[in-house]
């Protein structure tokens, strides 16, 4: 059993869902080194998260932000945390509820994911610098 860990930062992203496989496989290369295991992924922020859904249509994750917006609004009256901005409270409860973590299968040096999955960046603020991400390889070389 071999594990590896590394953090690594994707490039800031605008407000919204964003699919970020490919840029996610650059910075982890050492994936390919893996027979069979496991990824596990961790964002080092509250107002960011990550999820894993559809990769091909990005109509996808222009609804899920759509809808986001419309579930946490920005602006509650009852929100005490404003000095901020009115999009970081909204942000911390996207981020709790979307998650901070993903653990994916390894199989032959490849993330076996289902035929139409990818990583998303879930950014909730308005402006951000990029998202550090701690990335846990467990695994048989």
């Amino acid at each position: 059993m071999s594990w590896q860990q590394k953090q690594i930062t994707l490039k800031p992203y605008p407000r919204g869902f964003h699919l970020v496989t490919r840029e996610f496989l650059e910075l982890v290369p050492e994936i390919a080194d893996y027979k069979i295991g496991l990824a596990h992924i961790f964002i080092q922020h509250t107002s960011a998260s990550l999820t894993i859904n559809e990769n091909a249509d990005p109509d996808v994750r222009k609804d899920f932000e759509s809808h986001m917006n419309m579930v946490v609004p920005e602006n509650a009256s009852y929100y005490v945390h404003t000095l901020e901005g009115p999009d970081d409270m909204p942000a911390h409860i996207k981020g709790a509820m979307m998650g901070f973590e993903l653990t994916i299968p390894i199989h032959k040096g490849k993330l076996r994911f289902g035929t139409w999955q990818g990583i998303y960046l879930c950014e909730h603020r308005n402006s951000a610098s990029g998202r550090k991400l701690v990335v846990t390889l467990q695994g048989e070389k």
